[in-house]
């Protein structure tokens, strides 16, 4: 299991699909697990912020789901706070390869975030405010990681897609040896390959 973090507009989301492709991974984002569930429109309108224990439920599900299905995991934005943190840590630390931070400077995620036009990304200091929690929460989880041994990588995620993507794929090689390219894609349907998504 690979966990991958980056601020808004850093590509992890386009990123983790081209691994999961690339290695046969299952990728499972926070946002699309909490899209699919369902229920959580009036809070995310809101700006508000589900649960730490509805989240824990609904991305424990998904992973023992891909697990049963036999597939190792992309994480892609879980955990994305202390509380969240600490319960995989607790639970799940000896299947966990490693974290990867994908890193890209603020001017250029704000260029990024700009061309997706969405409502969200239109606010220079909302995107701001949305810096600040990530920053905020990553500097306690990587501490709780830390304390059982999990690696973490800091990965330079300014290019072109696919050459941030070969960047990766030699870390998750690094992190965990057994992982082998792929032929057929797991999770069905094209890539998008673009920062625009």
């Amino acid at each position: 299991m690979i966990i991958l973090f980056g601020l808004a507009g850093s590509g992890k989301g386009t990123q983790g699909k081209n691994l999961s492709e690339i290695f046969g991974w299952r990728w499972l984002s926070v946002g699309e697990a909490i899209r699919q569930t369902g229920g959580y429109e009036d809070i995310i309108n809101n700006g508000g912020l589900i649960p730490d224990e509805d989240v824990i439920k609904i991305m424990d599900k998904q992973i023992k789901k891909a697990e049963d299905e036999g597939f190792d995991v992309i994480l892609d934005g879980y955990p994305r706070d202390k509380d969240q943190a600490d319960y995989i840590a607790e639970t799940m630390a000896d299947k966990i390869d490693g974290a990867i931070i994908l890193e890209v400077p603020k001017e250029e995620l704000f260029e990024r975030l700009a061309l997706r036009g969405r409502d969200d990304d239109k606010e220079r200091a909302s995107i701001e405010r949305r810096f600040e929690i990530f920053e905020t929460n990553i500097d306690l989880i990587l501490p709780i990681l830390a304390s059982k041994n999990i690696p973490v990588e800091h990965v330079n995620g300014v290019g072109k897609i696919e050459e941030v993507t070969d960047r990766l794929v030699e870390v998750v090689k690094r992190l965990n040896p057994e992982a082998t390219e792929q032929e057929n894609d797991v999770n069905g349907g094209e890539i998008e390959k673009s920062y625009g998504e």
